[in-house]
């Protein structure tokens, strides 16, 4: 298994999920789960890596992404007043905390 970290999202295009390999431009993979997509991924990434030694192209190291216990879980975010407005309403009335309406919200498209 390489060392090459991975990005994998859901495509409603391609209905399944697609991994990347930032590292490695163009250097994709499809499956129909996350982990097919890390599994089809890794021969991607051989593929990739192979085709470079061939062509005598530079072959980027890995990078490594910072732990997770190096974010702290805030940040800050500017957005218009009329947004700020309604998503204070929509917490109110859910009875939760806007910052907590926004986690949510967040959560749901990441």
């Amino acid at each position: 298994m390489s060392r090459y970290p991975l990005n994998i999202f859901w495509s409603a295009e391609d209905k399944g999920f697609i991994a990347e390999a930032p590292d490695l431009p163009g250097c994709s993979a499809w499956g129909k789960t996350e982990a097919e997509a890390a599994r089809e991924a890794q021969d991607a990434i051989a593929a990739w890596l192979q085709a470079a030694k061939v062509a005598k192209r530079m072959i980027p190291k890995p990078s490594v992404a910072a732990p997770v216990s190096a974010y702290s879980g805030k940040f800050l975010v500017r957005v218009p007043r009329s947004l700020h407005a309604r998503l204070a309403r929509e917490a109110e009335q859910q009875g939760v905390s806007l910052n907590q309406w926004a986690a949510s919200k967040l959560a749901q498209h990441g």
